[in-house]
């Protein structure tokens, strides 16, 4: 099965993992961590990170599954040119589908885009 994404890009380089880390903005919730940077590209670039505090692979693996499904129906809504990682939390694990889908379209969004204007607004000061 082959998910297609219509204008995003897989982050795999660890370069850009800590780039983004130490440069981006991040936005927490009890979910996830969401770290957000713009790239200047015409697309997205997208990476998940799951940890082993997450719990096993069936968990870590079910957390990322959810990280992308969230992604894939808000991505339309999101910004072009802009990194996007998003580290998963244990709770992440626990909760159903459409849970964290929903939370990203009510809040995941308006966060991102949030952050995304204070960045360029302190770039262009």
């Amino acid at each position: 099965m082959v998910i297609i994404m219509l204008y995003t890009q897989i982050l795999k380089d660890n370069r850009n993992f800590l780039s983004l880390y130490n440069k981006g903005r991040y936005i927490t919730s009890k979910y996830s961590v969401i770290y957000v940077r713009t790239n200047g590209k015409p697309y997205n670039r997208f990476g998940i990170t799951a940890g082993k505090k997450i719990g096993n692979a069936v968990c870590r693996n079910r957390a990322k599954r959810l990280i992308r499904l969230a992604y894939r129906e808000c991505e339309i809504d999101l910004p072009v040119g802009i990194d996007i990682v998003i580290v998963a939390r244990k709770p992440l694990c626990e909760i159903k589908s459409d849970e964290y889908c929903s939370y990203m379209k009510k809040y995941g969004i308006k966060e991102i885009n949030k952050a995304i204007e204070k960045s360029i607004g302190k770039l262009k000061k």
